[in-house]
């Protein structure tokens, strides 16, 4: 579907509601918005297969952009508001996005990387300072009616760069109409029964990939999109009483945080309405996600796929509970499991998780990262590592690239992360190999305690205690950092390379000791 057929036949309906602003914008005022800002960019010479980005905050005029660039063959690219000037100038120069338009009060941000890359015409959202033009009053002089030559677009996202620069993920442009059903929109209405009347809560920045393409998927759909402008664990479970939110997508540090509040707090709202909660972004401790079982009922979904979205796997409630871990099986694409040797390995043996007869993608300007991504039969990898049950079903075991080799001994940190964060003292955890002379290296656990509490060597003996009496001696760490937060993005992933870069390099013992 497209948004359109819902602003003809139901104009007034909700396209979407920001709480932070007391907004609420209507179908028909999405389709004209998206209109006029496709005829402003035709005019400023955007033909299809050209790019545009954004650099904003969660607000509508992201949606009245990306449904403009979607409606005349764009790519559109969103941007990561927490990077510097130089990775989004990065960004700009490589995507060859010909414009940026940026929320206001990124108006320095912006600035700082359109000096960097040269030939990106700028904008603001609603005013207009130095070279950035206002896009809004801009576009305000072009008619609401449709382009005369509309087709398909689709967004070119970048990936959050773990390893080295953000990899741009390019796919094919759509070659169908623009009422063609997506992977993402045939996903929500079979597996989460999303439709007409979904009011789905959307708890993350609109930059990230499955934000924004769960959010456009409702459009499609003709529900109601409620926009948090950050995640905070309470105003949550406020926004799905409040509106009666039927569908939402969370990060498994979103439940832990939901899962700490007081326990008056938890019970002081309704979520009754709630009839599909979808988590995906990394493993969930089983622990964690059992309590959100026990709390919420069997509506609790998973999927595992990435920016790439190369293949899907995904599974309902009472499949994870016959199966506690597993991510499901594919519903895009074919799992296989790669061994050393390269070829594939029998059920429950763990190696290289790749996906074949999925979408193709490729990173953008980069062949050496995309044959890397790819093996020679064309099946694709998102780097994690993992295996199958005799029945399909897909266990993941971490990145690879995370892996600790200890004592000749392969260890995942995600298995004692997961483990970590279900101590009642621990808000949230990151486990990294350091350097040792005598293992090679060893297993070091960043904790940020719950608050209140204080990271000490009592503390430290009683993690030990509580992980070794879970996993054994071998996974429980050695030592100890303590952090007030942990460096990860609004969606929850971990940006472990910045605690790798800080523990691993020349000052990595004074850190240690300075969060003992």
């Amino acid at each position: 579907m497209h948004p359109r057929p819902f602003a003809i036949s139901d104009p007034d309906r909700p396209a979407i509601i920001l709480p932070a602003t007391d907004q609420t914008i209507s179908y028909a005022q999405l389709e004209a918005a998206a209109n006029r800002g496709a005829h402003l960019l035709r005019a400023l010479g955007c033909v299809r297969g050209d790019g545009i980005a954004l650099l904003m905050d969660n607000e509508a005029a992201i949606f009245d952009i990306g449904w403009a660039a979607q409606r005349i063959g764009l790519y559109l690219t969103s941007i990561s508001t927490k990077l510097t000037f130089t990775d989004i100038a990065y960004i700009l120069r490589d995507s060859g996005a010909r414009i940026l338009v940026a929320s206001d009060r990124l108006a320095p941000l912006a600035q700082a990387a359109l000096a960097k890359a040269d030939g990106v015409q700028g904008y603001l959202v609603d005013s207009a300072i130095g070279p950035l033009e206002n896009w809004s009053a801009s576009a305000a002089r072009y008619p609401d009616t449709p382009v005369p030559d509309e087709s398909a677009g689709t967004d070119m996202l970048y990936s959050s760069g773990t390893t080295g620069r953000p990899k741009g993920v390019k796919p094919p442009l759509p070659g169908g109409s623009l009422d063609a059903q997506t992977a993402l929109e045939a996903m929500g209405t079979s597996l989460y029964g999303m439709g007409e009347d979904s009011i789905y809560l959307s708890t993350s920045p609109l930059y990230h990939a499955a934000p924004l393409r769960w959010a456009m998927t409702i459009h499609r759909l003709g529900g109601t999109v409620v926009v948090m402008d950050r995640f905070d664990a309470e105003e949550s479970l406020a926004l799905i009483e409040r509106y009666r939110v039927t569908h939402a997508t969370w990060v498994p540090t979103h439940f832990v945080r939901l899962l700490k509040l007081p326990a008056d707090v938890r019970t002081r709202y309704d979520h009754g309405s709630l009839e599909a909660v979808i988590h995906a972004a990394a493993p969930c401790p089983v622990p964690v996600k059992q309590a959100m079982i026990d709390w919420w009922g069997p509506i609790v979904h998973e999927y595992y796929s990435g920016t790439e979205c190369c293949g899907i796997t995904a599974l309902s409630s009472s499949e994870w509970l016959a199966r506690p871990g597993s991510v499901g099986k594919a519903v895009l694409g074919r799992v296989r499991i790669v061994g050393e040797d390269g070829q594939e390995v029998a059920a429950s043996e763990t190696g290289d998780v790749f996906f074949s007869d999925g979408p193709a993608f490729t990173y953008h300007n980069d062949p050496d990262k995309t044959a890397a991504a790819h093996d020679d039969r064309g099946w694709a990898t998102l780097g994690d590592v993992g295996h199958l049950d005799a029945d399909g079903y897909l266990f993941l075991t971490d990145r690879r690239s995370f892996m600790i080799i200890s004592g000749g001994v392969n260890i995942y940190p995600q298995e004692i992360e997961n483990c970590l964060v279900t101590h009642p003292d621990v808000v949230d955890a990151a486990v990294i190999g350091v350097p040792d002379e005598d293992m090679g290296e060893r297993v070091l656990a960043i904790i940020q305690p719950v608050e209140g509490v204080t990271g000490d060597t009592a503390l430290n003996e009683n993690l030990t205690c509580f992980v070794r009496a879970a996993l054994g001696s071998v996974k429980t760490p050695r030592s100890f950092a303590w952090r007030a937060q942990l460096p990860r993005e609004p969606t929850g992933k971990l940006m472990k390379r910045k605690l790798m870069d800080e523990f691993r390099g020349p000052d990595a013992k004074l850190a240690e000791q300075e969060g003992e």
